[in-house]
């Protein structure tokens, strides 16, 4: 059995492994077009904040460290760039822009979600940032140690919105958080949310609800932000969390079955429409267990859990995934702010 796997984050690398102790003779292929696999994404807006101070606390395994343990040919900077079913064959371009093939018996695509970044006037300007991976964090902290920004704007006020706004805080910058919505962290209900709101507001952060950013450009040395009602601010640097969305552009392209969430559509044991193709993580959408409708889950632990069922079922189990309710929580400055299940809204 040769089982390659696309994307080595968390449900990928937690693929790899369960599949090793499950079986000693499976031929194992971790392809990862980053140079880094098994990262604690939760982790990074604390780096860059300087709560944890070394850059190799944020990494679970290195990939020789992985691949050694588990015996897993692991490939980084090796990115699938097609699948062809007929063939059962991907084909990989290398750092270097070489390409090659390889085949495959069982595929797996965790290839996670992108972040959203919207068409507006001078969103490619230096000091305008996301943040997803190692190498957007180590841009972010290389550019607070050589600017040291007084003044931060986030867009967007989800947990990484959140938890960035107070790092950046912690930093010695004036932070704003520029929100759409009428509230901060969605998933939670207005009532829970306001309070976040007070104390955000004690904490000396500038809060604008219910804006939405027009433009940036460039103002002297630093940004300036403009809402759509007219209203600007300055910055030094931009945070961009604006959201994330499924990567399904090679599954589009290998004509794998995305569902109405937009994610890629898995059946109860994470197969995709091809049989020998299964999918899990940010990448895929899976009917929520409360509403019975598909939904998008941008959490590490149900990718995780995935994982292990998907690897299970790769080696011939038949175990159902029973979804998940979406459990998250958030530190914000002095409060733990957690939610599970459905909000008030829905």
């Amino acid at each position: 059995m040769k089982v390659i796997i696309i994307g080595g984050v968390a449900g990928g690398a937690t693929t790899a492994a369960r599949i090793r102790r499950v079986d000693e003779s499976a031929e194992i292929i971790l392809l990862e077009k980053g140079k880094y696999i098994s990262y604690a994404n939760c982790g990074l807006p604390y780096y860059i904040g300087g709560v944890i101070e070394e850059r190799e606390k944020l990494f679970v395994q290195t990939p020789e460290a992985f691949s050694t343990r588990f015996r897993v040919d692991v490939r980084t900077e090796n990115e699938v760039i097609f699948i062809d079913r007929k063939r059962k064959t991907v084909t990989v371009r290398q750092s270097s822009e070489d390409t090659y093939e390889e085949s495959y018996d069982k595929l797996l695509i965790s290839t996670g979600a992108s972040p959203v970044r919207p068409p507006l006037p001078g969103i490619d300007l230096s000091g305008i940032f996301t943040l997803r991976n190692v190498a957007d964090t180590d841009k972010i902290k290389a550019y607070i140690d050589s600017h040291a920004p007084r003044q931060a704007v986030v867009v967007g006020a989800g947990f990484i919105g959140l938890e960035m706004a107070e790092n950046l805080h912690a930093q010695g910058a004036k932070v704003s958080i520029v929100e759409m919505g009428n509230q901060v962290m969605a998933p939670i209900d207005f009532s829970m949310a306001s309070l976040v709101h007070q104390h955000l507001m004690d904490k000396g952060v500038n809060l604008y609800l219910e804006q939405a950013v027009a433009s940036f450009e460039r103002d002297g040395k630093g940004l300036k932000v403009t809402f759509k009602n007219g209203q600007s601010i300055a910055a030094d640097i931009v945070i961009l969390s604006i959201g994330v969305r499924p990567e399904t552009n090679l599954a589009r392209a290998a004509g794998l079955t995305v569902g109405p969430a937009g994610g890629i559509a898995v059946n109860d044991y994470l197969q995709t429409s091809d049989e020998s193709i299964y999918a899990i993580g940010d990448a895929i959408e899976y009917r929520h267990p409360i509403t019975g409708k598909p939904w998008l889950n941008y959490l590490a632990g149900p990718a995780n859990r995935q994982g292990r069922i998907a690897a299970d079922n790769i080696l011939g189990a038949k175990i159902a995934y029973e979804g998940s309710i979406g459990t998250s929580i958030a530190k914000v400055f002095d409060m733990t702010v957690a939610s599970t299940g459905l909000p008030g809204k829905r």
